[in-house]
């Protein structure tokens, strides 16, 4: 208990420290991964979802982000166990160790193009702490299991949805005598599942943090108003594209791609909004622990509000590793996995976000990379495995495997260290 009175100030400086560093790995490589499809379209320029990434995923972290950060704080390690109880400095050197670890993991990642998933950081570097500094029984591992299915089943979950959606968008709009009047007609109804699908989940989860507790019945009535709004916002849009005879002649769909490709702007922000309020959790969640058990003097309590101030420098982390190291891996899921038009970008994205912002509402700290994967692989295979770059999947696949193992090695040595200096 001496430690966290004589050391509190400098280990909640290095927890601030870190868990921004780990948000800026965060922005350096999930976010590219996140936004990777538009890019990857040619539906939006880098620099156009550079500030897109910016504004949303900062307000998905600090509007919607207070519910998967319970996971990721209490679900994993057992708070009440008697070692931690009664040396609360553990907790502290581990969640520092597994921030360190993480962040610095993603470093390595992002320096090489890796598209690896934040998510395996943080939760390997968790458990790897756990396990060596406190013991096997620290960690809850009924829900690492559960944690560990989502990963599989997400991407298996959002490949599924993508396909779907791709499969609607082929027989409603891109097989039909006038696919440009099709999509005009249809496209709309689209945008406003995706407005109500993310209005629904922050309204009613998101917000509770912030003290907005609306009833149910508001709840949808508010959702339905936002969808219609940004319903509206499309529709305005669409008025300015025309058809161009000229250029459908070269490509039978080429008025039709760029009507999706600005639809993709909605879904790209959806997209943002989804991935900041989910994978902000990897970053905060650690940093949130440390804070309560320092300004509680070494109380572990099993629930602990959520300060606004970390969610916010959380989203300022993400959007900063973004703007300065996120070009190194912002094409790979957008051009190396399938090629990609404005009309399949914009079912892969419709398909994660709805996938990334449902998982946020649950409280599953699921991996965006794997769901964009598996959106990416969806809308691939509707035109067959001949479309799918086999040998890139496999070493995204492989990059996965790699994630687990080196943030637990990494955050047992950075906890053994914090022991040794502070001990």
């Amino acid at each position: 208990m001496s430690i966290i009175t004589e050391y509190g100030v400098i280990l909640l400086g290095l927890a601030c420290f870190f868990g921004f560093f780990m948000a800026w790995g965060v922005g350096a490589n999930d976010v590219a991964n996140a936004m990777g499809t538009s890019v990857g379209s040619k539906a939006l320029t880098i620099k156009q979802a550079i500030v897109i990434a910016i504004v949303l995923e900062f307000a998905g972290a600090f509007l919607a982000g207070g519910s998967v950060t319970t996971t990721i704080r209490k679900g994993i390690i057992d708070p009440t166990m008697p070692e931690l109880l009664a040396n609360p400095e553990l907790l502290i050197y581990g969640m520092l160790a597994a921030l360190l670890a993480a962040g610095t993991w993603l470093l390595i990642a992002t320096h090489y193009g890796w598209p690896v998933s934040t998510t395996h950081s943080i939760v390997g570097a968790i458990v790897g702490f756990a396990v060596a500094g406190i013991g096997h029984d620290a960690v809850k591992w009924s829900s690492v299991m559960s944690i560990v299915g989502c990963w599989i089943v997400s991407p298996l979950f959002s490949g599924m949805l993508s396909l779907l959606v791709f499969t609607s968008i082929q027989k409603l709009i891109l097989n039909t005598r006038d696919p440009f009047y099709s999509a005009k007609r249809f496209i709309p109804i689209y945008t406003f599942l995706v407005g109500f699908m993310i209005a629904m989940v922050t309204l009613k989860n998101g917000l509770k943090h912030l003290g907005l507790d609306l009833t149910n019945f508001e709840v949808v009535l508010s959702s339905a108003l936002i969808g219609f709004i940004l319903t509206a916002l499309g529709m305005l849009a669409l008025t300015r594209i025309h058809k161009d005879k000229k250029a459908d002649r070269d490509f039978h769909y080429s008025s039709v791609e760029r009507i999706f490709g600005t639809m993709m702007i909605f879904t790209a922000c959806a997209m943002a909004f989804a991935h900041g309020s989910n994978d902000v959790a990897n970053a905060v969640g650690p940093l949130a622990a440390v804070v309560h058990v320092v300004e509680s003097g070494g109380d572990i309590a099993a629930k602990t509000p959520m300060p606004s101030w970390v969610l916010m420098l959380g989203g300022a982390g993400i959007i900063c590793g973004l703007t300065t190291y996120g070009y190194k891996v912002m094409a790979t899921i957008g051009k190396h996995i399938t090629e990609l038009t404005p009309s399949r970008g914009f079912a892969a994205e419709l398909s994660a976000a709805t996938t990334v912002v449902l998982s946020s509402a649950t409280g599953l700290p699921v991996s965006t990379t794997h769901i964009l994967v598996g959106s990416v692989l969806g809308v691939g295979l509707a035109r067959g495995i001949g479309a799918l770059n086999l040998q890139v999947i496999s070493t995204i696949f492989l990059s996965w495997l790699v994630t687990l193992p080196a943030g637990a090695f990494l955050a047992i040595a950075f906890f053994y260290l914090f022991r040794v200096i502070f001990g």
